[in-house]
């Protein structure tokens, strides 16, 4: 298979390389101190930071793994993308606290309300975690496409996918690296654009292909078990119950408390801006499900029809090896199959500005995540000249244990991407969530309570994967013993709420048995003291534009599930 790409495709990718470099290198000059580094001066309006946040969430992992979710398990995982919702609870409870205390980062903020200790644990979970998964998979994702788009234009479909992995990387590292916050901040706007409009344009073409949206309603309609929103307690995958628990705990952890996100809004030039932006950043999170879950829908209709052919892989079931459409493959072929040259294109370079983005919003976050957290705590008192060159250095290790990493997500990523990513976020996120929702909205909560709830719930979430990824009854997993094949199987759903309950009840029993903490040191860091110390700049922040965002994504977010609660008949 020869390469899809022709030279108008080229020209159009080139021009984007050129222009997203010139505007890092804009953006990245004459930065010395780490608030520019770091947090662009804070100075940020809430547009730059709304498609921040936006670009920084959705990764090629979203692109080729939610289409690829779309194809195989239809609107199951759309749950995830309608966390818009808790972009509120994150501009109206979380952002005061951030934003007023003055930190550079979340864990430094888990100092502030508890200890040390805390913000050690927080860092190096969070810098684990940044590797393991979001590097890792984002890269994979990416490597898919090139795949597929430009099989034979390095030798074979393999050297494809190493090249795009690597010079990815490598290119979004060195504008991270010498852009910092700033280039991530002023990239992010051209990239929201381009990444909404290129998924549109496969929407469009692929339901013109189809013949309409009522074809593709019919024929989703004809396999409602596959495709429906909401399943049934008996369904293994996405049993309705197990969606409810554990889906808001995972949005609560990634859109309230990881630095990846959070950062986005700490550069905001003031409370207002820094609300404004995590709201609209919500509101663009609602379109996901539209143009990325839909366009795999779309796919496999036409596939069905036989007006595309999506690769099929094996998988083993009880009833032997059976051949299924390998998710991850879908909007790749999308691209290949329905567009025409020049637009191709322009859709590699949206799936470049998604790769990209997203990296270098993790390359950065992980930077500060070393520098403020932990280089700083060991040589304090250097120069802001010293701590940059450190965040810089540290962005190079993150890039090149996301590199190293590769050949192992290659292995472990059998199933779909978008399902692999939030089944292990599903063991990071409960620990995190329960102590950032308990301290700031009880004060009794102590350092104690927070250190043993987030040391023991990360050792158990760790434990369950480990188990998982080596017990089961399936075939080609340990079966013996009994009970840790049945913990391996034990759907991730529930197994999130049973972390999470855990975790709380960890900290609640070990805060109530050690001593409370002062009124010192909850001044300002519980919901009750920060209301109480109000000087009018808390009230103020939550403005008539804050409150119509508010309401437009409650109503935005209502309609998607009402209509696809019911889509299906």
């Amino acid at each position: 298979m020869e390469s899809t790409l022709q030279a108008m495709d080229w020209a159009v990718i080139a021009l984007y390389f050129v222009g997203i470099g010139l505007i890092a290198w804009w953006s990245g000059r004459n930065q010395s101190d780490t608030s520019d580094y770091f947090l662009a001066g804070r100075n940020a309006g809430f547009f730059a930071i709304g498609a921040s946040i936006f670009t920084s969430n959705i990764g090629s992992e979203h692109i080729v793994g939610l289409a690829g979710q779309g194809a195989s398990t239809g609107m199951a995982m759309a749950h995830w993308e309608l966390h818009a919702w808790v972009m509120i609870l994150l501009a109206y409870v979380f952002v005061p606290f951030y934003y007023k205390s003055g930190v550079y980062t979340i864990p430094e903020f888990l100092e502030k309300r508890f200890n040390a200790k805390s913000r050690w644990l927080l860092s190096l979970v969070s810098l684990v975690a940044y590797v393991f998964t979001k590097v890792s998979v984002t890269v994979y994702a990416g490597a898919l496409v090139f795949q597929v788009l430009m099989p034979d234009t390095f030798g074979s479909p393999e050297a494809a996918f190493w090249v795009g992995a690597f010079m990815t990387v490598i290119l979004t590292g060195l504008y991270t690296v010498f852009g910092g916050m700033k280039a991530v901040l002023y990239t992010s706007a051209p990239q929201a654009i381009i990444l909404i409009f290129g998924s549109f344009l496969i929407t469009a073409y692929g339901l013109s292909r189809l013949g309409g949206w009522n074809e593709l309603v019919s024929l989703a309609s004809a396999n409602a078990d596959q495709f429906a929103l909401w399943r049934p307690l008996s369904d293994p995958d996405f049993p309705w119950l197990g969606v409810l628990i554990a889906s808001p705990i995972i949005g609560i952890w990634y859109w309230c408390t990881d630095q990846y996100i959070v950062q986005r809004t700490l550069t905001a030039a003031n409370l207002t801006q820094a609300r404004k932006g995590a709201l609209f950043g919500g509101l663009l999170k609602v379109t996901p499900v539209l143009i990325f879950l839909i366009p795999g829908l779309i796919g496999w209709a036409l596939h069905q029809k036989g007006l595309i052919q999506i690769p099929l892989k094996e998988i083993i079931t009880a009833a032997g090896v059976e051949q299924v459409i390998n998710g991850d493959m879908v909007f790749p072929t999308l691209v290949t199959e329905l567009l025409p040259v020049g637009i191709r294109g322009l859709i590699v370079a949206s799936m470049l500005a998604a790769l990209m983005s997203s990296l270098a919003s993790l390359f950065n976050s992980s930077a500060s995540l070393f520098t403020v957290d932990i280089y700083e705590k060991l040589r304090p008192g250097m120069p802001s000249k010293h701590y940059v060159t450190a965040g810089r250095i540290a962005t190079t290790v993150v890039v090149g244990a996301g590199m190293l990493w590769i050949p192992v997500m290659k292995l472990v990523a059998g199933g779909g991407l978008y399902q692999y990513l939030q089944s292990v976020q599903g063991y990071l996120a409960p620990p995190i969530a329960a102590v950032f929702l308990l301290g700031v909205m009880w004060k009794r909560v102590n350092a104690q309570g927070a250190a043993w709830g987030l040391g023991l719930g990360f050792v158990l979430g760790m434990a369950k994967l480990t188990v998982q990824t080596f017990f089961g009854t399936a075939e080609n997993k340990i079966s013996d013993p009994a009970f840790l094949a049945a913990i391996g199987d034990y759907n991730w759903l529930y197994a999130t709420g049973v972390l999470f309950a855990i975790s709380v009840v960890i900290i609640v029993v070990v805060s109530l048995l050690t001593p409370p903490p002062t009124e010192a040191q909850t001044k300002g860091l519980t919901y009750s003291s920060m209301k109480d110390d109000d000087d009018g700049d808390l009230k103020a922040s939550w403005d008539t534009g804050n409150k119509i965002l508010s309401g437009l994504i409650a109503v935005l977010v209502l309609g998607l599930y009402l209509y696809f609660s019911f889509w299906l008949g």
